[in-house]
């Protein structure tokens, strides 16, 4: 694709990605001084890049196969190598976005639009912390730019393009599916949205060959990453008994959009839709936000559920708050660039950032390595060289510094295994990684405070931290025969 097809377009590249490499290599440059442990989350992510499949438990396999490539490179699983990626890639999405701002209104808009991006709140946190929606946005901002083109240019190659686009943005996460439902709407609802029915055929071809994998890979382990969408969604197992008017899920939902967006980019938003602006990108967010917050009103729903909405949504809100002035624009970039460094600051100095005497602002990121270290520490007292745990972070720290290569807290002697379960696997590491059973004396680890134990168990000291992620969240220990869940 050529820089833009408007001549007012034309030169946006080089500031753009001037303000975009100042703080992609600022984050980069203050990662190594993050004292924000590897989430559970990222830590599973991990795992799945050193079981190379087409799916996983939960999710698609994209992130796996991209941290598994990254690390394999840097010769070190260190979570420096876990995230750098992160901030990369929003990099490249902010790039992509002012080239579809480019596109569609001129220079001066593609370079706000590049800033705004990569300023977002929701941004500066997946730059810190390796996500499926930070995998799967370059996709979506690619598709974008890709339809426009088709949409101007009945271009065959972009429609293709778009597919792909869009297909690999669902191998990142399922909610890049939102895009098929996008175009849909904007062709139905936006006349000059539309496209030839041969391109949409193209690109809808392009999508399912890019996915076939996964799906085939679903079909054959029982749907598992379905079964796990359907646990999120909850209501939908059963809605006369799950589903409810839940007005409080939503209005949390509504009031975490203000700073997962900004209160100047989301009132920019929603006002574009009152004067019907950029029709085309709000048929790409809105439907996003509205079902979202169907689910929130019906259930729940997390506050990045909505994030593909701001993909095109940060271009249609930059062309109507530039159009109230450079005050708008300034506060805008002043609120995420003010919390962008906030940010930056509270994960280089979370292990004593805190509210007078109240707990660790940041303890959820906190205190797992002091976890897999003293599990460690009790294993090697009791003599045993296995440990079965639970609590579905306490062995994804475990997997971690176990299995990792240079990674802080690295634990070597040990294998760990999740307790088996009847029926379908709660987690990963149930699916996957369930102790088959065996002969010997092993560790168990579990957060329930009367578990059922087997004969010949011996209750240890309770391991309850003070601080961090398990502050709530007492682990008990037993030390067990090895046949203990085949009696």
């Amino acid at each position: 694709m050529s820089a833009s097809a408007k001549p007012e377009g034309a030169g946006w590249f080089g500031p753009a990605f001037a303000v975009v490499a100042a703080l992609v290599v600022f984050r980069l440059a203050l990662l190594p001084f993050a004292q924000a442990e590897i989430f559970v989350d990222e830590a599973q992510y991990w795992l799945w890049g050193q079981e190379l499949a087409f799916g996983y438990y939960s999710k698609p396999p994209m992130i796996g196969w991209l941290l598994r490539a990254v690390t394999d490179l840097a010769g070190s699983d260190a979570a420096f190598w876990l995230r750098a990626p992160a901030a990369v890639l929003h990099g490249i999405t902010a790039l992509l976005l002012a080239g579809l701002a480019a596109e569609l209104a001129d220079r001066r808009t593609a370079i706000l639009v590049a800033a705004s991006y990569i300023t977002l709140p929701l941004v500066a946190v997946g730059s810190f912390l390796i996500s499926t929606d930070t995998v799967m946005f370059p996709f979506l901002a690619g598709a974008l730019w890709a339809w426009v083109r088709v949409i101007r240019e009945q271009s065959r190659v972009a429609a293709v393009v778009a597919g792909a686009c869009v297909g690999l943005a669902v191998m990142s996460k399922y909610a890049g599916i939102y895009y098929v439902l996008c175009a849909g709407l904007a062709a139905l609802f936006v006349p000059s949205a539309r496209v030839r029915w041969g391109d949409a055929v193209a690109a809808l071809v392009a999508l399912l060959i890019v996915i076939s994998p996964n799906v085939i890979w679903n079909i054959q382990n029982g749907l598992s990453t379905l079964e796990h969408t359907m646990d999120n969604a909850d209501w939908v197992r059963d809605p006369g008994k799950r589903a409810g008017l839940n007005w409080a899920s939503l209005a949390e939902f509504a009031g975490a959009q203000i700073v997962v967006f900004g209160p100047v980019l989301l009132a920019g938003l929603l006002w574009s839709a009152v004067r019907r602006r950029s029709a085309m990108l709000l048929w790409f967010s809105l439907p996003i936000l509205a079902l979202v917050c169907g689910q929130a009103l019906l259930s729940k729903a997390y506050a990045n559920w909505a994030a593909a909405a701001y993909l095109a949504g940060t271009t249609a809100a930059v062309i109507v708050v530039r159009g109230w002035g450079r005050w708008a624009m300034g506060a805008s970039l002043a609120l995420g660039t003010g919390f962008a460094v906030v940010l930056v600051g509270a994960t280089v100095f979370a292990a004593s950032l805190r509210l007078g005497d109240g707990p660790l602002l940041m303890e959820r990121y906190l205190g797992r390595i002091d976890m897999s270290a003293e599990i460690a520490a009790r294993a090697e007292t009791a003599g045993v060289t296995t440990i079965v745990a639970d609590d579905r972070d306490v062995l994804a720290d475990l997997f971690y510094r176990i299995r990792g290569r240079g990674v802080e807290g690295q634990i070597i002697g040990l294998e760990a295994y999740a307790r088996p379960e009847l029926g379908r696997p709660p987690n990963h590491y149930v699916q996957s990684h369930a102790w088959p059973g065996g002969t010997g004396e092993l560790l168990y680890v579990t957060r329930r405070a009367d578990p059922p134990i087997c004969e010949g168990a011996e209750a240890l000291e309770p391991i309850i931290p003070r601080e961090g992620a398990f502050r709530r969240r007492p682990q008990q220990v037993w030390r067990v025969p090895g046949d203990c869940w085949g009696q």
